[in-house]
């Protein structure tokens, strides 16, 4: 008789040993519990308080200049509003002193906004000159918005601060401190401390455990930063911009042929910018070689765009001479009040004038993208199955990530402009195809540090 088989015991598995195993979230509880980490995560909640204040008046300043500019100036003069020349002496004196700036101080004046968004990496040395070429730049008429230089303005600080303390000088505390500047800096101009956080990473391109160093200090300081500039904004009764628009339309429902639209858009829009952008670089290298003189000419002709538009449209000339940031909110409110020819021209002037001032003055591209995107999609709107919402929301996912080529934090950008995530299906479906046309397209000629100019290839 055969006996029956024992059933065979299953074999002890080995159990891992956490400490063996290199996994991120070993890595990340290794880095939370460094004291040194600890340490800088908390003076980087701390330093957002005083970046946070140097930025808000920073900002507030370089309104109240913008708007004695623009708006009391001419008023004082006897003009309604600025006349068609009035660019021209304001962008000539822009060229002159962003030039004497670069060729004069440490730093150059900050990156130049050819070579796109940088995480700062720049020192206290650096910032008197950062600070004065904005301040010639965006009031006086420079197409160029005030982000890349309050990035500079806020991880130069950070940095300046932790020298006065004494911190540990360590490549680890030199990139959180400066992201956490950077970040507390910039949270007020998008009303919204999670896309200063999100922007200061997508930037630095980091990931892994690094990610998580790098979010926490930005997250810390830019919610902090975002308080500080709620409550300035209170008691002073100052304003620094804000990126959200109030547009006057309810968005509908999304059909295919918002989809369909929302993709060709994206694929034209994308190597327009492309082009701006090739011109950008194209100044930039010609600055580099004789900075001075190059900057001035190409600020002068910045300001005949501006000129030009006004004089065949009737309109304002800060339409162009400006980061567009007013005027996209005017826009955005009554899409319907711009006719054609306005769109066209504005869409025209504006795209030479930021070429010319990316690579000759200083300043930031996503206001600029942002209105442009904005202006081509209402001027998209009246195709047939396209909505004025998804023109709006694919045009300016589209022009901003061409211009920036960073997806998430344009998508995020898009729905706080907007205040609604109707659109946010288009605004993502526009970011990618746009995303993915721009980097397919062939790189410009690289941006060449001031005082050099490349070789040309044998």
């Amino acid at each position: 008789m055969t006996q029956p088989t024992q059933p065979t015991p299953p074999t002890p598995q080995p159990q891992p040993n956490p400490a063996s195993l290199p996994t991120e979230a070993a890595k990340l509880g290794e880095l939370l519990r460094a004291p040194g980490y600890l340490k800088t995560l908390l003076f980087c909640g701390l330093v957002g308080i005083p970046v946070s204040l140097a930025a808000f008046w920073f900002l507030a300043g370089l309104q109240e200049l913008q708007r004695l500019v623009w708006v009391d100036l001419p008023q004082a003069a006897g003009f309604d509003s600025p006349p068609w020349w009035w660019p021209l002496p304001l962008l000539l004196v822009s060229g002159i002193c962003v030039g004497l700036i670069v060729t004069h101080f440490p730093g150059a004046g900050g990156h130049i906004p050819a070579s796109g968004l940088h995480p700062s990496g720049s020192g206290p040395a650096v910032l008197p000159g950062v600070i004065l070429a904005a301040v010639f730049s965006l009031p006086l008429g420079a197409t160029l918005g005030p982000e890349a230089p309050l990035i500079a303005l806020g991880g130069g600080l950070a940095v300046a601060l932790r020298h006065l303390t004494g911190t540990p000088e360590t490549p680890m505390s030199t990139a959180l401190l400066g992201a956490a500047g950077s970040a507390a800096a910039i949270a007020a101009i998008f009303g919204n401390p999670l896309i200063a956080a999100v922007l200061l990473m997508e930037i630095a391109g980091v990931g892994g455990p690094r990610l998580f160093a790098v979010m926490l200090p930005a997250l810390l300081s830019s919610g902090i930063g975002s308080l500080v500039f709620t409550g300035f904004g209170r008691w002073t009764g100052l304003s620094t911009g804000n990126l959200k628009v109030n547009p006057g339309m309810e968005f509908p429902r999304l059909d295919f042929g918002d989809v369909v639209w929302s993709i060709l858009i994206a694929v034209v829009i994308s190597c327009a910018v492309h082009l701006i952008q090739h011109g950008g670089r194209l100044t930039a290298v010609h600055v580099a070689g004789r900075p001075l003189l190059v900057t001035t000419l190409c600020a002068l002709a910045a300001g005949a765009c501006a000129a030009a538009y006004a004089l065949g449209t009737g309109l304002n000339p800060a339409d162009v001479a400006s980061s567009g940031q007013d005027t996209m909110g005017r826009l955005v409110a009554d899409p319907h009040a711009w006719g054609v020819g306005a769109l066209i021209a504005v869409l025209l002037c504006k795209g030479a004038a930021f070429s010319l001032c990316l690579g000759s003055l200083r300043g930031g591209p996503i206001f600029p993208s942002l209105f442009l995107g904005a202006a081509a999609g209402i001027l998209c709107s009246p195709l047939p199955g396209l909505g004025v919402g998804a023109g709006l929301a694919a045009g300016m996912a589209a022009a901003t990530v061409s211009a920036l080529r960073l997806p998430v934090s344009t998508v995020i950008l898009v729905v706080l402009v907007l205040g609604s995530t109707a659109m946010m299906p288009v605004a993502i479906l526009s970011t990618v195809v746009a995303f993915v046309t721009a980097e397919l397209l062939p790189p410009g000629p690289p941006v060449p540090p001031i005082g050099h100019t490349p070789r040309p290839a044998h």
